[in-house]
């Protein structure tokens, strides 16, 4: 049985998909950017805008029954080589729980207030 989970973000509303869908022991979670859907904006560093990346995501895999020490596949995109450098601080942190397989790419994103995206893949 697969469930959805939504953390109100208008992005999810406007593009219609879920923050997190959890099927089986899996729980795929979204690509998730810096947007604090509390105060519908986004950081200036991406430092800040990682840390919202991994509030979103402890949300939903909370609410799914999970939690960061469960992930398992971790995939970062971020704008420039140099920010990524800036947040591998933040995501060394968050992965020491979990250590999972890990992606990074440097590339565009779909607003010029983002700096990084993270999307992850968890087991319940």
């Amino acid at each position: 049985m697969e469930t959805r989970i939504y953390s109100g973000s208008s992005f999810e509303r406007d593009l219609n998909y879920a923050r997190a869908v959890v099927d089986g022991d899996w729980v795929h979670v979204s690509g998730t950017t810096g947007f604090d859907a509390a105060t519908m904006s986004f950081a200036e560093t991406v430092e800040e805008q990682a840390e919202q990346c991994f509030a979103t995501i402890a949300a939903a895999l909370a609410e799914a029954g999970s939690g960061l020490e469960k992930v398992v596949r971790c995939r970062v995109y971020v704008t420039s080589a140099q920010e990524f450098e800036r947040a591998k601080p933040v995501l060394a942190k968050h992965w020491a729980a979990c250590r999972p397989a890990a992606t990074a790419v440097v590339c565009g994103l779909i607003d010029p207030r983002m700096k990084i995206e993270i999307e992850v893949t968890a087991r319940r």
